[in-house]
């Protein structure tokens, strides 16, 4: 029986030390954001921006609208 546990521990073992080699390997990524990045955050209506086309589904920021809405927030308390 412990044979037969042989191959896949080895495996395993190999399986989780490439996964941990590949993180330490990853790029990291910058920490602050640009100016043209932070801009894209708010919906805005300007000519001439880029229309993002979305297939399936993704969280699309800085969409290039004609209305939004009020951006405010309101608060309220629940009297119990």
């Amino acid at each position: 029986m412990p044979f037969f546990l042989l191959p896949l521990l080895i495996n395993l073992i190999i399986g989780v030390g490439l996964q941990a080699l590949g993180y330490l390997l990853m790029p990291k990524s910058k920490s602050q954001k640009t100016e043209e990045v932070t801009d894209m955050d708010s919906p805005t209506a300007e000519g001439g921006r880029p229309i993002p086309v979305v297939f399936g589904e993704l969280w699309v920021k800085g969409v290039n609208i004609i209305w939004f809405g009020d951006k405010a927030t309101t608060t309220r308390q629940i009297d119990a």
